[in-house]
């Protein structure tokens, strides 16, 4: 049987914490900065967990991190 390949994508895009959870990136602070405000783009700033409903799925995404 042929090793787990980790999807290419997700494995740049998703972090494991020491505990077991899935850290990501928050969207929407790429491009069409300059309508919103500094407030929206501070809160944009850094990372967050992934939701509960989407775990199962990154896991399988990248199966080789756990």
């Amino acid at each position: 049987m042929p090793k787990m390949k980790s999807n290419s994508g997700a494995k740049k895009r998703f972090r494991v914490t020491g505990s077991g959870k899935i850290k990501r990136k928050k969207a929407f602070k790429r491009h069409i900065l300059t309508k919103k405000s500094s407030k929206t783009k501070r809160n944009l700033t850094g990372t967050t967990l992934v939701a509960d409903a989407d775990v199962a799925k990154v896991k399988e995404l990248i199966p080789n991190k756990f």
